[in-house]
């Protein structure tokens, strides 16, 4: 059979009882269905018709409007927090403990000796002298190469529409004098200023503002000094750090001693040598036995705050940090300060956080899908934001000024700025790092943590050790250290810190998802049965008619384009086709003469040429002709 054939065979089978019209279809599909409201309109007089048409309308109008806020609340993927609190053996956490002072002065002074000569000779000129007691007419000739790359600048605002800048080598000392010292220290109206150029020389210059002088010489030292060490080996910045034996004098943890060689040393740009103790990189992690003091880390550090560099690091005490096994200590963001001369308690509690990954947030379980290279995997460490966002950081700074901030972990084939390589480096690490637009490319780069631990901290502080006790304790670590009957060691170098679980309760800070498919199906379902009085078989019914409108709608697709098929083909044969009686008188008016009829006067019959064969009126038989057409499906 013809495909085409029994295709519209197999639609006309399909489509029974609702008729063969979309009017036929509408009358049925009311007249049948569950859904309150449709069968009213139907069976109603003309005027409550009416009232029934525009409230069905009406309701449906309302179903579909939950139901889009339905399903816009769901897809929005909002997530509620739970707090639960649970009771376990925790692992101690890794803690990180390093000198507030990166470098020991005595080791590095002699790297640091002209600059020290050049921020000492500015002090002198900015707090004014009595001239002839300056220092200058009897110390060498200044290096002012090194001053000219990133000057001190002095800014007179006696006229704040035209501001005097004036270079503090290179104004007369009395000049200089009479715009700091002059009039009433209330109504001063200078301040000091760091001087950032593009290049040496150059007319595209910034200036960093502070409000105290001690701000602006810190900042300008700390500059200088990073120029100067970015040069200096890795391996010799490790060697005039402090060493964990002078730096670690007691140790023990629980019951059992330790010491120095159970930390392991990492090198942490802003505070030199770190030691980190519970690492877990090379052994498993340690539990804590039991909540409190007793059982916790007790460390007796000595920080030699007699051997601090003087303009870099002005703050004196230990830098210390609590953090998972395997991931990079952060001391300059998440690290505290524990006060030389003192004991300082820190009670520990836990707190773990587990997010939900996409859609409900754009969290990420160790990094691997976030686009910026993670400069810390060098340390063989987990991935942080704090990480990510540095690493983007050291990127824009190598992409832009063409070398890496000696801060930041470097890629291969980069170099640490420095003024003599990269003489505008300062100017455009301001510039990067005062830039909002970068800032917030990094932030959006960077992502946090699925999963985390935080640590939360209580801390007390009391002097140690006493006056009473403070003589033999001196001598006993001084002898223990040294070797020597003499005490070495004094109240503004020794820390003594206790770290311990306050308790095994720990909190587990989960999020869930606030809308879930179950909730979605019952709310769509409750608003529908609310409204309209429906459930899932009316929404099969709807679909149902819906199918039925496809197939009408085919259906008369096909009969429209037979129809035009039967158009074309009367147009191509504009005459009416002969009927059999028309055919069987041309045949006989052909073919046959009556027997009867005489020939007409003149004609004779003409006898056949020779060799001509005798008519042949088979030919003149009527054939049957197929009127209907090709297409036609005679019943």
């Amino acid at each position: 059979m013809n495909l085409k054939k029994y295709f519209v065979r197999a639609l006309h089978r399909l489509q029974k009882g609702p008729g063969y019209t979309y009017k036929e279809l509408l009358v049925w599909y009311c007249d049948n269905t569950n859904t309150h409201g449709p069968k009213r309109i139907i069976k109603e007089g003309p005027k409550k018709k009416l009232i029934w048409f525009f409230l069905t309308l009406l309701f449906a109008s309302l179903v579909f409007w939950q139901w889009g806020i339905l399903i816009n609340t769901y897809l929005s993927y909002n997530v509620t927090s739970s707090l639960s609190i649970g009771f376990k053996t925790m692992k101690f956490p890794a803690v990180t403990v390093c000198n507030a002072n990166p470098f020991k002065y005595s080791e590095v002074k002699h790297l640091l000796r002209e600059l020290d000569r050049l921020i000492e000779a500015a002090l002198e000129r900015i707090l004014q002298p009595a001239p002839g007691n300056s220092s200058e007419n009897t110390s060498p000739p200044l290096d002012l190469g090194l001053w000219h790359q990133i000057p001190l600048v002095l800014i007179d605002e006696h006229d704040k529409d035209n501001p005097v800048i004036l270079d503090i080598f290179e104004s007369n000392q009395t000049a200089l004098g009479n715009q700091t010292a002059g009039g009433n220290q209330t109504e001063k109206k200078y301040k000091l200023a760091v001087k950032l150029c593009s290049h040496q020389g150059s007319n595209n210059c910034t200036y960093r503002n502070f409000t105290s002088a001690a701000q602006a010489v810190t900042e300008w030292y700390i500059l200088q000094s990073t120029s100067i060490l970015s040069k200096v080996p890795l391996h010799e910045r490790i060697r005039m750090g402090y060493q964990a034996e002078d730096m670690i004098l007691a140790c023990l943890y629980g019951a059992e001693p330790c010491n120095y060689k159970n930390f392991t040393q990492i090198y942490h740009p802003d505070h030199g040598n770190c030691y980190i103790f519970n690492w877990g990189m090379d052994e498993e992690a340690l539990n804590s036995s039991n909540p409190g003091a007793e059982f916790g880390l007790k460390l007796i550090l000595d920080i030699s705050q007699q051997d601090y560099i003087p303009y870099l690091s002005s703050a004196a005490g230990a830098r210390l940090m609590l953090h998972q096994q395997k991931s990079f200590p952060f001391l300059k963001d998440q690290g505290i300060y524990a006060m030389a001369g003192t004991e300082t308690s820190i009670g520990v509690l836990v707190d773990e956080l587990e997010r939900m990954g996409y859609p409900y947030s754009d969290c990420t379980m160790n990094g691997s899908d976030v686009p910026v290279k993670n400069l810390y995997s060098q340390y063989n460490t987990s991935y942080s934001i704090q990480a990510c966002l540095r690493s983007c950081f050291q990127n824009h700074m190598i992409e832009i000024c063409g070398c890496g901030h000696y801060m930041f972990p470097l890629p291969e084939g980069v170099n640490y700025c420095n003024n003599e390589d990269n003489p505008g480096w300062a100017y455009c690490y301001s510039s990067l790092r005062s830039s909002i637009r970068h800032r917030q490319i990094c932030i959006d780069s960077c992502k946090e943590t699925c999963n985390d631990t935080q640590y939360k901290m209580t801390i007390s502080m009391a002097d140690w050790p006493s006056e009473a006790s403070e003589d033999w304790i001196f001598h006993i670590l001084s002898y223990e250290r040294d070797m020597s009957t003499n005490v070495t060691l004094d109240r503004n170098g020794i820390i003594k810190l206790n770290i311990y679980f306050q308790e095994y309760n720990y909190r587990t800070i989960s999020e869930s998802a606030a809308t879930t498919i179950v909730w979605l199906l019952s709310s769509l379902g409750g608003q529908f049965g609310f409204w309209m009085g429906g459930s899932v078989l009316c929404l099969i019914e709807f679909g149902e008619i819906i199918i039925d409108s496809l197939w009408i709608t085919v259906i008369n697709v096909i009969s429209w384009c037979k129809g035009l098929k039967q158009k074309r083909v009367q147009a191509r044969y504009p005459d009416a086709p002969p009927t059999v009686s028309e055919l069987v008188e041309a045949h006989t008016n052909l073919g046959f003469q009556h027997e009867d009829a005489g020939a007409l006067p003149g004609d004779e019959a003409l006898p056949p040429e020779p060799g001509t064969p005798p008519p042949n009126y088979d030919s003149l038989r009527v054939q049957p002709l197929d009127v209907l057409g090709p297409d036609s499906d005679a019943e």
